[in-house]
């Protein structure tokens, strides 16, 4: 029997494999939640260079009272919808990381759309 942690890093790699085949070139959107925080990262198409990096830690997350409920992913995917709209970035693959599309994850891709990026 697997563990749930082994069946997230099956999803995960079903998920890359997939959006490797689809998006050539695109950037990606990776997203990454803990039980404290979540995070969005901008990644080129190889995946090997970080364009954009938000997460509810540091000064840009310090208005918030808790980095893990709702309201933090829909800051967090309007900040780095934001950030990557000023470097020119305006259509990108979601990669949800093997994380259920639901909650905080569904949340942040909301407010990244609202915030003007498309995917």
């Amino acid at each position: 029997m697997l563990s749930s942690a082994q069946l997230q890093q099956r999803r995960k790699q079903r998920i890359r494999t997939k959006l490797r085949k689809i998006s050539v070139g695109l950037p990606r959107l990776c997203v990454h939640r803990t039980n404290l925080h979540t995070y969005a990262q901008i990644t080129d198409g190889s995946g090997t260079q970080s364009l954009v990096l938000v997460g509810t830690p540091g000064k840009p997350g310090s208005s918030l009272k808790n980095g893990s409920n709702i309201e933090a992913a829909k800051f967090v995917g309007k900040k780095v919808a934001e950030l990557a709209k000023a470097k020119g970035i305006d259509k990108v693959v979601f990669d949800r990381s093997g994380y259920l599309y639901h909650g905080r994850i569904k949340a942040l891709a909301d407010a990244a759309r609202e915030a003007g990026l498309k995917f």
